[in-house]
């Protein structure tokens, strides 16, 4: 079997369990060089930091001829993002891509959520993209302005809860499309230094999703939405193949797989109005050429909760 990574160097965050995991196992058959950074809490983020996790998805990889360390940092703090960066650098001599995966859950709706729960999902899932990401992006630059060549890679973690919007996540949702219009961004930025960012929005059965139904059978009598399914297209993206792919993000849902188009300009009115008054009549014609938001499904939807058509 051809290697994609070979000698390529990748960090996972979250990698511990679930997609993180799947992904650290499959870049690591495909030759790469893995930093396995999980904190080993809880689902919702709490609890003491744990070494397990981490190590035994590092350990695992040791066991099948990999090369792979364990990491406890916090995605979201600071100096701990950098030490992870450093980490990837003095164990493997360089690095080459940083997959952005961490992520806790706290549910809620909007008018029950307390400032905490706000807090701790927007710190670990947005922070958390950004802290790793900036560290990573100072060095590949560096590595430019000292007349080294870069063919990186930042891959990140948004969800279709905040591409296209799920009830009682105002919080994970936020963060996710957050991460989104990040990437957007970040791929602009960094195409000079020879780095490219993408973003996978992954559906998966795992301790996450475990209550959401997802638990369904594929013909072969497999989950048809078992993680494996995801790491196909980070474990493409570490690789030099993807080099002409920025800024995109992809669906990756069980056997579905595509890609989300950004946010585009529709209807607009010949000349926006000046007096309040004739507003109303602007905004119904518009309403009535606008497509509709997506569902959960990406796909144009109607009812409760969604702007209907005057």
């Amino acid at each position: 079997m051809a290697r994609l990574c070979e000698d390529r160097v990748a960090i996972v965050t979250g990698a511990g369990r679930g997609i993180g995991r799947e992904h650290a196992m499959m870049l690591a058959e495909h030759g790469a060089k893995v930093v396995v950074n999980d904190l080993g809490g809880a689902m919702d983020g709490s609890g003491d930091v744990a070494i397990g996790p981490a190590e035994e998805v590092a350990a695992e990889i040791r066991a099948l001829g990999g090369q792979a360390v364990a990491n406890t940092d916090n995605v979201a703090d600071w100096e701990g993002a950098q030490r992870m960066i450093n980490q990837a650098v003095s164990e493997f001599g360089g690095l080459d891509a940083v997959i952005n995966n961490a992520g806790i859950l706290r549910d809620r709706m909007l008018t029950n959520m307390t400032e905490s729960e706000w807090d701790a999902v927007i710190n670990v899932h947005l922070k958390g993209t950004f802290a790793p990401s900036r560290w990573a992006a100072a060095y590949w630059r560096e590595r430019a302005k000292a007349g080294e060549t870069n063919d990186a890679r930042i891959i990140n973690t948004t969800s279709v809860s905040g591409i296209f919007g799920n009830p009682g996540q105002t919080n994970y949702g936020a963060a996710k499309a957050g991460i989104a219009s990040f990437t957007v961004i970040a791929a602009q930025e960094l195409h000079r230094y020879g780095v490219t960012v993408n973003a996978i929005s992954p559906g998966a059965l795992t301790r996450m999703t475990e209550n959401l139904g997802m638990g369904q059978l594929d013909d072969e009598g497999k989950a048809a939405m078992d993680p494996r399914w995801i790491a196909p297209i980070a474990t493409w993206l570490t690789s030099t193949e993807s080099a002409p792919v920025t800024g995109r993000v992809f669906l990756s849902s069980g056997r579905e797989f595509g890609i989300a188009n950004t946010w585009h300009r529709g209807p607009v009115a010949d000349t926006p109005p000046a007096d309040p008054t004739e507003m109303g009549a602007v905004v119904q014609k518009l309403m009535a050429e606008a497509q509709p938001n997506s569902n959960m499904a990406g796909k144009p939807a109607t009812g409760p909760g969604y702007p209907t058509p005057y």
